[in-house]
């Protein structure tokens, strides 16, 4: 009997252990994914209004933000050029929108494309209607 109750309690300690390994690999694993270069982009485009994947010395980057800024709009930039993971995260814009090129313009979590991309959209009225869609949610 006492061998029984000996084996129940290390059986209920390894099942313990069990439980506590798998709960730490299983919150590890989601802290990755949610620290991944993917989320990373994901929760940039969806989390604001204007997104902006960058090159902080790149002149058609510095012509997309400018475009902005005479708009008096303040997009969330990411300079890729100035982050450690700069080139994973060009590499899930290019699963995203097929480009590896900066800027990548994202409004409303619509990808616009680049600078000429927003150019012509600022041009043609498509980039203040975005905008304004945007204005009338609130």
């Amino acid at each position: 009997m006492a061998t029984l109750m000996r084996l129940g309690r290390d059986h209920g300690s390894f099942l313990l252990i069990l439980m506590l390994i798998y709960l730490f690999t299983s919150e590890v694993n989601q802290t990755l994914a949610f620290n991944s270069p993917s989320a990373f982009v994901q929760n940039v485009i969806y989390s604001n209004r204007i997104a902006i994947f960058s090159k902080s010395y790149c002149p058609y980057s510095i012509r997309a933000k400018r475009m902005f800024s005479e708009l008096h709009e303040k997009p969330f930039v990411v300079e890729l050029d100035l982050r450690d993971d700069g080139a994973e995260i060009q590499n899930v814009l290019l699963d995203l929108v097929g480009k590896r090129t900066v800027p990548q313009v994202f409004i409303n979590g619509k990808h616009i494309g680049g600078s000429d991309d927003t150019r012509a959209a600022l041009h043609n009225g498509e980039l203040q209607k975005l905008l304004d869609v945007e204005m009338m949610k609130y």
